[in-house]
């Protein structure tokens, strides 16, 4: 329809509006770059509005030439990079959900130069923008691989792009943890901060950027032969392997250098490519130049948020945060509305076992002795490995820690179990479909509010309400697509990146009681007392003995609604009532343990491939993998870098997020 409109519209008419497109565009852009000036001045009223710069050697001409103007550049420049980059790589793949950010782009290039900071600091101050790259390379390449060949167009590469932020999140926050006196000032850049207090970073972005002038020149005919297919392409004689690898590197090379000046900037590649098609842009040529003058615009007005923010609460609000608030519900719009009738089907579990044997029982309680043993006797000291029974002392310490461990194993893993169930989803899990982060998030509000006093109080009743909100909107987003597996898991995770963004600003606000929260954040035991640890023990036994008196009515909630409903079961009240319980799970884990990823879900299907395919025994399997799983990544934690010590839930998220993205490639194959 679009195809024969065009051709029923005059060359001259359809020329004029792209005229008036470009011209009320550029209007509104210099409307905000006004608003964005005066904003920046700390000595300018809001109800005195200039164009004209201060003149003299005061202050406010200092701040005007050294950092608001600065600012403004360096807006300008990241937004028409990241516009640009976002543009090409949906041509590419064909694929309106791709993005620097959806495709893993954004955390490889993160992870890359955070790990060159650490290893070669040198390197990092003066090359880091190629540290940059090798990581958003490197992470590109692992989903375009995951996806496979028939899924760059589709979901897939989004689902693979999205666990890899999540995952190469998880290893960039251990990074910044273990090290934080080496990378503190890195916590303010991972949110994207545009501030600037001279020209130096301007002076060395702009020319790295002018390969994005090339990409302008050059790519519109293969972008626009691409559309016709790889073989129509190859028919008119572009070569395309060649082609699309030096695009794909062209607007990596924008990201990257764009991340290593200002940090995180997240969501502008993936919204000003759609708003340019939405606008009427048509041509590969028009979209690549209307998405480099929309990212301007975007993220000129997503700072002007942030500096109008800043301006009210007199707190610091990160330029890539006030982007993600905006971009983030985009993400939500576009993958409810963007998808394909195969995004939708059902993804299966990987095959296993019949069921469970007594042998692979045997096998399996050994294996717990000899973890519980190893966590207990075999350990780290300063004169190396110790093999022996702890002390009085050691043990006092250590016997919390791995009750925690456990216990928050089991309860995480109860919890992803059900929603599994719950769902018909074998990708469900708490921190997956965002519960965790709603925790997280609400945990971060209550303490800021009441403060560390009543802290471990009120925590446990506002992760509960965190992750129970979630859920609700969870739910009421899916309901379109009636609860599909894998766009339940796209709106999970776009609403996770959403509540990380408002977790970021509060970090970055710098209080004693947001900087306690750092240790917290990556999932520790060490820190947990006896009388907690008991405690929580007590409430998950509670909850996971619950859950077994619900065995039956899980089954037939698993199979089918109808079937549960001629079996007598009354389906809302159930859902809602085990709904809760894993909401209060997840919610008394968090609290007390912080956020820990992806443990919901391996559990749970290590348990179906050793054959517990029925709900009580998968229930009960699957507690007890959740705890073996927790307790060897406590160990690791303490041993791995001793004397640091590695938060247990940036160890378990390592592990288990691998084999998140090891499932994906195995549903790829099958």
């Amino acid at each position: 329809m679009e195809i024969s409109l065009a051709r029923t519209i005059p060359a001259w008419a359809q020329l004029g509006r792209t005229q008036a497109r470009y011209l009320l565009t550029l209007l509104a852009l210099l409307a905000v770059v006004a608003l964005h000036l005066n904003l920046g001045m700390t000595q300018w009223p809001l109800n005195r509005w200039t164009l004209l710069p201060p003149v003299g050697d005061g202050f406010a001409a200092l701040e005007f030439h050294l950092s608001v103007l600065p600012r403004l550049v360096m807006a300008l420049l990241v937004g028409a990079a990241m516009g640009l980059a976002g543009s090409v790589l949906q041509q590419l793949t064909q694929n309106r959900l791709a993005s620097p950010m959806t495709l893993g782009a954004a955390s490889g290039a993160w992870l890359g130069l955070t790990g060159a900071t650490l290893l070669f600091p040198a390197f990092a101050a003066s090359h880091g923008e190629w540290a940059a790259l090798v990581g958003a390379l490197g992470a590109v390449g692992l989903a375009l691989l995951i996806a496979g060949r028939h899924g760059i167009a589709g979901l897939p590469v989004i689902l693979a792009g999205m666990a890899l932020n999540l995952l190469l999140g998880a290893l960039a926050t251990g990074i910044l943890l273990v090290h934080n006196q080496q990378t503190r000032g890195l916590f303010i850049w991972g949110a994207g901060d545009l501030g600037q207090i001279d020209w130096q970073w301007v002076a060395w972005l702009w020319p790295k950027l002018l390969v994005g002038l090339l990409i302008v020149a050059l790519a519109p005919r293969p972008l626009t032969l691409l559309q016709l297919g790889s073989t129509g392409a190859q028919a008119r004689g572009l070569t395309l392997g060649p082609v699309m690898l030096a695009l794909f590197v062209a607007s990596l090379w924008l990201t990257a250098a764009s991340i290593t000046a200002v940090g995180l900037i997240g969501f502008i590649g993936l919204i000003t490519p759609n708003l340019a098609r939405l606008c009427g842009a048509r041509t590969s040529r028009d979209e690549l130049l209307y998405s480099t003058l929309l990212g301007m615009l975007l993220l000129l007005g997503a700072d002007v948020l942030a500096l109008l923010v800043n301006r009210w609460t007199a707190e610091l609000i990160p330029s890539g945060a006030a982007a993600a608030l905006i971009g983030a519900p985009a993400l939500l719009w576009l993958s409810r509305r963007q998808l394909s009738a195969e995004d939708r089907h059902a993804l299966a579990l990987p095959p296993g076992a019949v069921r469970l044997t007594p042998r692979r029982g045997w096998v399996l309680g050994l294996a717990a002795v000899v973890i519980v043993l190893a966590s207990l006797c075999l350990n780290r000291g300063p004169d190396g490995w110790v093999l022996g029974w702890p002390s009085a002392l050691v043990w006092s310490l250590r016997w919390p820690r791995m009750l925690t461990a456990v216990t928050a194993g089991c309860g995480l893993a109860v919890a992803g179990m059900m929603l599994q169930r719950l769902l018909r989803n074998p990708l469900a899990s708490p921190d997956i479909l965002g519960l965790t982060a709603g925790a997280t998030l609400a945990v971060m509000v209550a303490l800021m509010m009441f403060g560390s006093a009543l802290f471990w109080l009120i925590a446990p009743l506002a992760a509960f309400v965190g992750s129970l909100l979630v859920l609700i909107l969870l739910l009421l987003l899916g309901r379109r697509h009636r609860y599909s597996p894998a766009v339940m898991v796209l709106v999970g995770v776009s609403l996770a990146a959403l509540l990380n963004t408002a977790l970021q600003i509060g970090l970055t606000r710098g209080s004693a009681d947001a900087l306690a929260l750092l240790g917290w954040l990556a999932g520790s035991t060490y820190r947990v007392s006896a009388w907690q640890a008991l405690m929580m023990s007590l409430g998950i036994a509670i909850l996971a003995g619950l859950s077994l008196l619900f065995h039956r009515a899980l089954t037939l909630i698993s199979i089918g609604d109808g079937v549960a409903l001629s079996r007598g079961l009354d389906v809302s009240v159930t859902r809602v009532a085990l709904l809760l319980l894993v909401s209060l799970l997840c919610a008394l884990v968090t609290s007390l343990l912080g956020p820990v990823a992806f443990l919901g879900l391996l559990a749970p299907h290590m348990a179906a491939m050793l054959g517990a395919r029925r709900v009580l025994p998968q229930v009960l399997l699957s507690a007890i993998l959740g705890a073996m799983l927790m307790l060897v990544a406590d160990w690791l934690g303490r041993t791995l870098m001793f004397p640091l010590e590695i938060p247990v839930g940036i160890v378990a998220s390592v592990v288990c997020g691998s084999y998140f993205i090891f499932l994906l490639t195995r549903q790829r194959s099958s």
